[in-house]
């Protein structure tokens, strides 16, 4: 779905990674971990095309329009109710109009009954549902999350939780930030982690070593 050849990332004189060669599978979840300041955020954004790697290769084989990206911020309009928020970004992705599919999106995600409140008055939790929705609008290949979980309350974390062990059913790919290691670790393929510039990988069986193709 993804790969990373050789890739580093350099801000001025800092090296944030460097020689990152790693394949993301279809199908698989992959968990990305390490500390503040590591490079996780940076790494993301380098998978989504938001950012340009200093070195090395990225090729990504999921189809235009299907890869989805998380970051800390919403993206949600608080003028606008939670409805109209998924009609927006429906018509921004050129998806046809069906306001059905969208009450099924914000019942996925537990919002039905506030399909016509405005995004302006929903907690943080709330707001987290809301762009998990407008995420998996499309129906994306490639899902690419920066620390979801934060600020969501035990059962939007389940529900989330859910939605991201769900991923490879429906024959998707997941790159997914998270500080709880211990908690989210269960629902990965792979446990990714970003220390000193360098990414090591840990399978499920516990065997871990440096990631390559």
């Amino acid at each position: 779905m993804l790969e990373f050849h050789d890739v580093a990332k350099i801000f001025g004189s800092r090296v944030i990674f460097k020689n990152v060669t790693l394949r993301l599978e279809r199908g698989r979840i992959y968990l990305l971990t390490g500390a503040n300041g590591a490079g996780k955020s940076t790494l993301l954004r380098l998978a989504a095309g938001l950012s340009k790697p200093t070195a090395g290769t990225l090729t990504c084989r999921a189809a235009p329009g299907r890869i989805a990206y998380m970051g800390h911020a919403t993206f949600i309009y608080p003028g606008l109710t939670a409805l109209e928020n998924l009609a927006f970004w429906q018509k921004a992705q050129n998806l046809p109009a069906d306001e059905k599919m969208l009450m099924e999106m914000l019942e996925r995600v537990g919002l039905t009954r506030h399909a016509h409140d405005y995004a302006g008055i929903f907690s943080r939790g709330m707001a987290q549902r809301l762009n998990l929705a407008r995420v998996l609008l499309s129906g994306p290949e490639l899902r690419l999350l920066d620390e979801p979980g934060t600020g969501l309350d035990a059962a939007s974390s389940l529900m989330l939780r859910r939605e991201i062990a769900a991923t490879g059913e429906r024959g998707a790919t997941a790159l997914w930030i998270s500080h709880d290691k211990a908690g989210d670790a269960p629902l990965a393929d792979l446990i990714l982690t970003l220390n000193e510039g360098r990414l090591t990988g840990e399978e499920a069986g516990g065997r871990s070593g440096l990631i390559s193709c």
